[in-house]
């Protein structure tokens, strides 16, 4: 498969305030960032030129900088106007687009608090995460080897680089056996979330998810939701035992990146099961779709 390498690319990154060729934005090896993931992101879908829920990423970003003391230095007018003119500077109809801040140079060590503040955005063209065939018929999932971590050892309500250590771990450890993600437990031993997104259950005809006290409440998650009730179905959130998954008839995922996405196989040390992608999940689907403006494709 051809890679095309992100630091080598067309186009134009927003970065501390201006529009920069995309090979030029570039950042110091000693960038505190680096070292010691002083570093929150967003991860947006953006459909038909214009990103799906773009205020509450901005907002997520502005919070996540809050958790890990500092301010992100732009005002949510500011991110608003820069993501569109990114957009528009690289010509993006559907893609998704990438807000990070970090901490800077000037210091080198655990304490870094007169370090600048840096802010970019990159945008390309990116029409699925996983490929249509996987979510037709449900992707591969293995159980992750790592946990999340339980909510005083970890800034949890944040979108921070640093979280995202074990997610990769995981994410490589589970293509390296041939599936597409991992499901990761929480640090009781409850179903938490995929490297990426959350996890959807169906039994008996309601949606079963878990409570997001160890992960993000997911903005797709939180979409997903009400669209489910809309529809008039039950939705439980509550902490939820890897052996119940015996009792569900359909599961998925939901997130920017992977949108809603059937789950067909779940493997490894906590059991093994499998599920047919069926009338719920085709709903969440078709109706996520109709909501960010796409075609409406059927899980089947």
């Amino acid at each position: 498969m051809s890679i095309i390498p992100f630091d080598d690319r067309d186009g134009f990154i927003w970065y501390d305030g201006r529009l920069l060729p995309w090979r030029d934005a570039k950042l110091h090896v000693l960038s505190h960032g680096l070292h010691y993931a002083s570093c929150v992101f967003e991860g947006e879908r953006v459909y038909n030129g214009t990103v799906f829920r773009l205020e509450d990423h901005n907002e997520r970003l502005r919070s996540s900088a809050r958790i890990l003391g500092f301010e992100v230095p732009a005002t949510m007018d500011d991110l608003a106007t820069a993501t569109r003119e990114l957009i528009a500077a690289n010509n993006i109809a559907d893609g998704y687009v990438r807000p990070i801040a970090w901490r800077g140079a000037e210091q080198m060590g655990v304490s870094a608090q007169a370090t600048k503040i840096h802010l970019a955005l990159a945008t390309w063209e990116w029409p699925a995460y996983f490929s249509p065939e996987a979510r037709a018929k449900g992707i591969r999932m293995k159980w992750a080897n790592w946990a999340r971590p339980a909510p005083h050892t970890a800034p949890i309500d944040a979108k921070a680089a640093g979280l995202y250590m074990i997610c990769t771990l995981s994410k490589h450890m589970a293509e390296a056996e041939g599936f597409d993600d991992a499901l990761m437990l929480d640090w009781r031993g409850q179903l938490a979330e995929s490297t990426g997104a959350n996890i959807f259950l169906v039994i008996s005809g309601e949606l079963h998810t878990p409570t997001p006290d160890c992960f993000l409440n997911g903005i797709t998650r939180k979409t997903v939701i009400g669209l489910a009730r809309k529809r008039g179905i039950t939705v439980v959130e509550r902490a939820i035992m890897p052996q119940e998954l015996a009792k569900a008839e359909e599961v998925f995922l939901t997130g920017s990146a992977a949108e809603v996405t059937p789950v067909g196989e779940i493997a490894g040390e906590h059991g093994h099961y499998r599920f047919t992608p069926g009338a719920i999940c085709r709903l969440m689907w078709e109706d996520f779709d109709r909501t960010v403006g796409k075609p409406v494709a059927t899980a089947a």
